[in-house]
């Protein structure tokens, strides 16, 4: 919400210097995030008079002037046709900074005659978009003076951030509210004229739509005169960045800002019959004033005439009944739209005005015919015409909403002791009626939707009061060790990402919303928004490997060798979200004395997703490799980690070249994903007590063995069989090689392990190691395993 100073202090009696003004705005919970003075970038910029104006003797379309501006006369060159001898414009002398592109004017040649700095026109200033000559002021505009002085551009705007539920914020008045309850000044009373019609409106209006328009107020205006509206309604307009229009449609565009009430007007030359409020029908469509056709159904209300659509209610109006300079006759409306219909309406159609801003929020429903009154006012004032009498339709729904209030809970909720003279002070001030007695009746008006209870009225007066004096209070702790308040499954993800970090990964948080194409290759997105930010945040993530493969794009292209990112967060699929770690290692690891460069592979992902599943107490030594992983990995180059035949605990892997191609990454991705929801809990609710340390009093014994197996044989399987031969003795198994080639049979390899043995109270015999030995051959020869000789 934009206002500039001026503008205010038509709302609110203050001699409070413009800091005072932020400094409160922001202490009442009216977030000032910018403030602006035109006047700061015109400063150099100077009323001159032209003296004398020459042809320039290179050129056709120049002329050399003498202008006065204030210091002597000084040559400058100009091209502006209207330059003329006499002529008061605005002069920037060298050294000043053309607002519109930067430029510093400086004293140069210009086709062999020298220029000393030059005459701005309109666009130049950034004051508007005509650029077509210089800026023509008035003949005893005072040569020398500040142009933004002579102007009145010296009027600082305010930008304040206004939250959902402060709808009376909307408009500059509610503002000046809330800064004379803090004390700033006294608010001016709305002065509301009584505009008696002369005759009776000729538009009927009615309403089919109760529930989406429960009130429709309008009046016509005849014998208008729609031009350009005066200098200060169009100044300040462009002050908070809205574009002057035309006189009818800056009236409009004045009320909203004003007071938060926004009005339309029709051209009731292009009007056939009467308007009505209902709910758009099927197949219908509607031109709206920026240019852009909109379908419409029943979800959405719409004022219609005879023959269709006119506007979107409460959203924005329609081109074919818009108002021109041709326009001599109009109906101004002034209606009361739903909020939630206005804001489900809104998204589905992906539009935004200034008047959804507000009713959407909720506007004043008390103010309906008073916004009508002052709408009328400025078209008499500013267009002229002969008003009709008011006709309305409908009823409207003003709130009768009492709050029952101890003052006492100021403290109890806020721990601010506010005496209740001064609680009923700040009340009344923001518009409340208080009645006391033991327990307080508080009236709320019409403009304050968000009130609804006691603690509602305690944020109102806290405010107002100061947030500055609510004192920091400790939440109260349990005598004792504290119990631990993070679940199971937070303190996984805790220790996950400490062992990720740990181990060089460098943590990433990415965004949950993606593009539908970089959802695409990994299966697509169950959740795509209606109503997205952006295009590229529509859909919700499937997969964490997006967010990061998107990350290790953006810092290989700044040079970085080698990416090694992970993120613990949530895919979407369904209709639940799943905790989730995403691998991505891309590039290669830096070369050191040991090597050169070393491009990571699918087994560096195997090892991460391994050490992250350990880390979240999955039970890693029974996990199995059954199966390549999806196809956004590499077909013979990928793996899941699995317990059992059905739960999977994480994929891994090179990523398929189609989905790096997808990303525009070159050379081998490896990723991996670990699904920490799919680890199984520890029984009885056992949490990550580590047992204590225990080494064995006695060396290991160690052995190989080769054996001869299928060709097809997963080397996986032999361990296992191996591991389960002695399980007292054997404590691991590891491959160590892999053999094809001479000596080994067509259609079998040679897969050599090493088998751990751990003895406890004595050490092995020959006869208890052979008889080991011989249980590791038979646990093999079941999976057609032989030794090789």
């Amino acid at each position: 919400m934009k206002f500039t100073l001026s503008w205010l202090k038509e709302h609110l009696d203050t001699g409070a210097d413009l800091q005072a003004v932020l400094d409160t705005l922001t202490a009442i919970g009216l977030e000032v995030e910018g403030v602006e003075n035109p006047a700061e970038k015109l400063a150099a910029f100077r009323v001159a008079r032209v003296l004398t104006a020459a042809p320039h003797p290179q050129a056709d379309k120049l002329q050399v002037l003498t202008v006065d501006a204030g210091d002597g006369p000084l040559q400058v060159v100009c091209g502006a046709p209207n330059a003329r001898a006499g002529l008061v414009g605005v002069f920037g002398a060298p050294g000043a900074v053309v607002p519109a592109n930067g430029m510093v004017l400086k004293v140069a040649a210009i086709r062999g005659v020298e220029s000393n700095g030059m005459m701005c026109s309109t666009r130049e200033l950034e004051l508007g978009e005509d650029h077509e000559g210089i800026i023509e002021l008035a003949a005893d505009a005072p040569v020398g003076a500040r142009f933004a002085d002579y102007a009145g551009l010296d009027d600082p705007v305010i930008d304040v951030s206004v939250t959902p539920n402060r709808q009376d914020a909307m408009g500059v008045h509610g503002i000046a509210r809330d800064l004379a309850a803090a004390g700033l000044g006294t608010l001016k009373a709305v002065d509301v004229p009584d505009i008696a019609g002369t005759y009776p409106c000729p538009v009927p209006i009615a309403i089919e739509d109760a529930e989406g328009c429960p009130a429709f107020y309008g009046r016509v205006v005849r014998g208008v005169t729609n031009g350009p509206s005066p200098d200060w309604l169009q100044q300040r307009l462009k002050a908070v960045g809205q574009r002057p229009i035309s006189a009818l449609v800056d009236m409009t565009n004045y009320i909203s800002l004003s007071y938060g009430r926004p009005l339309h007007v029709y051209d009731l030359a292009k009007l056939k019959g009467g308007l009505t409020a209902r709910r758009g029908r099927e197949g219908e469509e509607v031109l709206a004033l920026n240019g852009k056709v909109y379908g419409l159904d029943p979800s959405i209300t719409v004022i219609a005439n005879d023959e269709g659509p006119d506007g979107i209610g409460g959203i924005m109006g329609g081109e074919e009944s818009s108002v021109s300079e041709t326009t001599t006759n109009v109906f101004i409306e002034c209606a009361f739209f739903d909020p939630e219909r206005i804001a489900l309406s809104g998204q589905k159609l992906a539009l935004t005005s200034d008047a959804r801003s507000r009713f959407e929020r909720g506007v004043d429903p008390a103010f309906v015919e008073a916004g009508l009154q002052l709408g009328t006012a400025m078209v008499l004032e500013l267009a002229g015409g002969e008003p009709s009498q008011v006709t309305h339709a409908g009823t409207l729904p003003i709130p009768h909403r009492h709050v029952d209030y101890r003052p006492e809970r100021c403290a109890e909720l806020a721990g601010v002791a506010v005496p209740g003279d001064r609680q009923a002070q700040i009340l009344q001030r923001l518009g409340f009626t208080v009645t006391r007695d033991d327990v307080w009746k508080i009236a709320v008006p019409s403009w304050r939707r968000d009130i609804d209870g006691a603690a509602d009225i305690v944020e109102e007066v806290i405010r107002i009061e100061g947030l500055d004096k609510v004192p920091s209070t400790p939440l109260p702790r349990a005598p004792g060790v504290a119990k631990p308040t993070a679940t199971a499954a937070q303190m996984a993800e805790r220790w996950v990402r400490r062992t990720a970090a740990a181990r060089g990964l460098n943590e990433a948080v990415t965004w949950s919303f993606i593009s539908e194409e970089e959802a695409a290759p990994f299966g697509g997105s169950a959740w795509v928004l209606a109503n997205p930010i952006s295009e590229d945040m529509k859909a919700m993530r499937p997969s964490l490997l997006p967010g990061l493969l998107a990350a290790a794009r953006r810092n290989l292209a700044r040079g970085a060798e080698g990416v090694k990112l992970f993120e613990v967060g949530r895919r979407y699929l369904g209709d639940t979200e799943h905790p989730t770690v995403g691998i991505v290692l891309a590039g290669a690891e830096p070369r050191d004395w040991r090597g050169g460069k070393r491009s990571f592979d699918a087994y560096d992902a195997k090892a991460e997703a391994l050490v992250l599943l350990a880390a979240a107490g999955a039970p890693v030594e029974n996990l199995q490799v059954p199966t390549a992983a999806s196809d956004v990995y590499h077909p013979g180059r990928s793996g899941r980690l699995t317990l059992g035949p059905k739960t999977v605990l994480a994929e891994f892997g090179v990523l398929h070249p189609r989905v790096a191609r997808a990303f525009d990454l070159d050379g081998p991705v490896v990723a991996a994903e670990v699904y920490l929801d799919a680890i199984p809990p520890k029984r009885g609710g056992q949490g990550r007590m580590r047992s204590a340390y225990a080494p064995p009093a006695l060396q290991p014994v160690r052995r190989d063995f080769a054996f001869l197996v299928p060709e097809s044989l997963a080397a996986d399987q032999l361990l296992r069989a191996v591991k389960g031969a002695d399980k007292a003795a054997i404590t691991s198994v590891s491959l160590f090689d892999v053999f094809t080639g001479a000596g080994v049979p067509e259609g079998q390899k040679s897969l050599a392990i090493e088998v751990v043995l751990q003895p406890t109270e004595k050490s092995f015999t020959d006869e208890e190691l052979k008889a080991i030995s011989d249980r590791v051959v038979t646990a093999a020869a079941k999976l057609g395993a032989s030794l090789r000789a």
